[in-house]
């Protein structure tokens, strides 16, 4: 099969397009970005240009048998670029699809689309409601979705958990350049809250089943996660214990630090926003029996796993990772301010 992968060059892109290459199909990358990984880039077909372009879209999608669509503005990006990529962008995709008759438009979706929910776990026929300007496009941008899956097109919905593994940093750097310093880790509230996770080797194998069962069964929404995950605390501390420097998961009072990172935020001063800071000390899990039952969804990674994963590949790379910087999950952000908390710890 023949693969576009919007978003190529970013860290779920780079992750599915090894995967897709080890599977032995023809793989595409369309990124606005730079394809700057070696190890594939002979193999593939690199494509730079942006989603909200409709005639370079239409151009890439010629010959093409499944998109799978997992380009996105990410929250640090301002409300305008997030709502005209992953909004605009998306729906231009479906188009482009549908005039080429493309098979299948995978799209990767978020469970940010559920909000600050009031019940756990959260089935795909929960209530949707985004916080911010990236949760709330992603539930407009499943709205498209849902237009052309009416009008016959085979439009797979994948609703993830926050993913990590090779290659992602983001957020997940600041942690990770704490535990390698042998500093404690502040955690909003008292952590005894469940997070679940998802490895993103497991989320490809949720992407390649969608790609390869019948229409029939794939044509529908899939929340992905993690099968095992225990607090917050006991997860995150599984990393400070592999760092090895016998340090601990410290809890703070979760009205006060919301209410600071609320004004760091505000002053461009910390790169934690409002899903992080507000979600981080509440329940947040889905339930994956459908994919489990409908797919096949078998996953293999628990929350501790995937941290050790991802930290050990930060470790092996830190000499690359200590010249990049930006908004994307490829890239350590800013620590700002945060940078001189960890002494503290």
């Amino acid at each position: 099969m023949r693969f576009l992968v919007t978003g190529g060059a970013g860290f779920l892109g780079i992750n599915l397009v090894r995967y897709l290459l080890k599977k032995n199909h023809q793989v595409v990358s369309l990124d606005i970005a730079d394809f700057d990984y070696a190890d594939c880039l002979n193999d593939i077909t690199v494509l730079k240009g942006d989603i909200r372009d409709k005639e370079f879209l239409n151009k890439a999608c010629k010959d093409i048998d499944i998109i799978v669509h997992s380009a996105a503005a990410l929250p640090l990006y301002s409300k305008e670029d997030i709502f005209s990529t992953d909004v605009d962008g998306t729906r231009n995709v479906l188009e482009a699809a549908e005039s080429h008759n493309i098979q299948r438009m995978i799209m990767i979706s978020s469970t940010a689309v559920y909000g600050i929910p009031d019940h756990h776990p959260l089935y795909e026929t929960d209530r949707l409601h985004g916080v911010g300007p990236y949760g709330e496009a992603k539930i407009l941008a499943e709205e498209e979705c849902l237009k052309f899956r009416k009008k016959g097109m085979c439009v797979p919905v994948i609703r993830p958990k926050s993913f990590i593994g090779p290659e992602r940093l983001g957020v997940f750097a600041l942690f990770y350049d704490w535990a390698k310093d042998g500093h404690g880790f502040p955690m909003i509230g008292s952590g005894n809250n469940r997070y679940q996770l998802l490895d993103v080797e497991d989320l490809c194998d949720a992407i390649y089943l969608t790609a390869q069962l019948p229409v029939n069964t794939v044509n529908d929404t899939f929340n992905i996660g993690a099968k095992e995950f225990t607090t917050m605390r006991e997860d995150y501390q599984a990393v400070l214990d592999f760092a090895g420097f016998g340090k601990k998961i410290v809890g703070l009072p979760e009205k006060p630090i919301i209410a600071t990172l609320k004004i760091l935020e505000a002053l461009n001063l910390s790169p934690l926003y409002k899903w992080v800071y507000e979600t981080a000390s509440k329940d947040s899990f889905v339930s994956i029996d459908k994919a489990e039952k409908v797919l096949g969804y078998n996953p293999r990674y628990s929350n501790k796993d995937a941290l050790i994963r991802n930290y050990e590949w930060y470790l092996k790379n830190l000499e690359q990772i200590s010249k990049a910087s930006g908004i994307s999950h490829r890239v350590p952000w800013k620590q700002g301010i945060l940078a001189f908390a960890k002494f503290f710890f």
